[in-house]
């Protein structure tokens, strides 16, 4: 597998137009009429976003039961300074997204902050502390 690459990270949701809109907020461009489909792409600039509805999933994989006991997998949106993350922060809240952990200056040189979308998954928030 030396020719191996990432192509895409793929999220399974209960309701598409409810997880477009949570990630509409986080800033990608994603058209209106996508949230009617049951499978919805994003291309970020040379690997994907992809979202499944639940019944795309099951058409071929009748078996698959949704993961229990915490996130496997977190997105991460840099952005271009510590009161981004903070007014991002917010922003999720103020639209009803849950706010799993609030902004803090993380040990290792970022302001940090994690949401959930609607399915759960944890979106962190993340940008460059200035330099000391």
């Amino acid at each position: 597998m030396t020719d191996a690459r990432i192509a895409f990270f793929g999220l399974v949701v209960e309701d598409m137009a409810r997880s477009l809109a949570f990630y509409r907020l986080a800033g990608l461009d994603l058209p209106a009429e996508a949230d009617q489909e049951p499978h919805v792409e994003a291309d970020l600039g040379g690997v994907k976003l992809v979202w499944d509805t639940v019944g795309t999933i099951k058409s071929f994989d009748p078996d698959w039961t949704p993961p229990t006991g915490g996130h496997r997998v977190a997105i991460a949106f840099g952005l271009p300074d510590p009161a981004a993350v903070d007014a991002g922060y917010a922003a999720f809240g103020a639209a009803g997204y849950t706010q799993y952990k609030a902004p803090w200056d993380a040990f290792w040189g970022q302001r940090y902050a994690i949401v959930q979308d609607p399915d759960g998954n944890h979106v962190e928030l993340c940008a460059p502390l200035p330099s000391a």
